[in-house]
């Protein structure tokens, strides 16, 4: 399986949505909790050392990036949530800026939600996924470092989330991931070529 991603590179970042790229083409969010793995699995998936920069401090992704693979398409890296440094002030900010930019962007196709495996769905997972359902949005989880669990206990971990989000009336898809494992990027990948190349997507 040839991967389209490895030629993503970094193009701008903005702090506001007056700052985005134009709105055209098609492009598909990464979003998570601080420390829930986010740029590892942006780097294990265009197979890139330090595309998405990993920061020893949770949350340091305060702005939303943006890594082109051509004019026409783009991965998004969302700022990381959940981080306890940042002022009340800012975070309600933040908060209000994704939600707009996930109901408002015309180009954005879907969103990867990366979760750690071992805590899903937290408050602000929750509120991300209701955001998208309500924009019609589709949702992807990647349950990330499932690499430390055994096989079986990270399956059931998948199961419990699927059945949480029926219980909550919640729309998202859900797979295993570890960046460090290389466990789940064929998935995430045959995800994202739906999302962004549709046309030559394939079951």
């Amino acid at each position: 399986m040839s991967n389209p991603y490895r030629q993503a590179h970094y193009t701008i970042s903005a702090t506001q949505l007056s700052e985005l790229p134009d709105d055209k083409g098609r492009e598909v969010a990464f979003a998570g909790r601080s420390n829930a793995g986010k740029s590892s699995a942006i780097n294990a998936i265009t197979e890139q050392k330090a595309l998405a920069r990993v920061s020893k401090t949770p949350g340091r992704t305060q702005m939303i990036n943006f890594f082109s693979l051509d004019e026409q398409h783009a991965l998004v890296d969302l700022p990381g949530y959940g981080y306890a440094k940042v002022p009340e002030k800012m975070k309600i900010r933040w908060q209000q800026t994704l939600g707009k930019y996930l109901e408002k962007r015309q180009s954005l196709q879907g969103l990867m939600l990366v979760m750690d495996i071992r805590h899903p769905l937290k408050e602000f997972d929750i509120q991300m996924i209701k955001w998208a359902n309500t924009s019609n949005l589709s949702v992807h989880i990647l349950l990330t470092k499932s690499d430390k669990l055994k096989r079986g206990a990270a399956m059931a971990a998948m199961h419990k989330v699927t059945a949480e989000l029926t219980k909550l009336q919640l729309t998202a898809s859900a797979q295993l991931f570890s960046s460090l494992k290389k466990v789940g990027q064929e998935n995430a990948i045959r995800q994202l070529n739906h999302w962004l190349y549709p046309e030559q997507a394939t079951e």
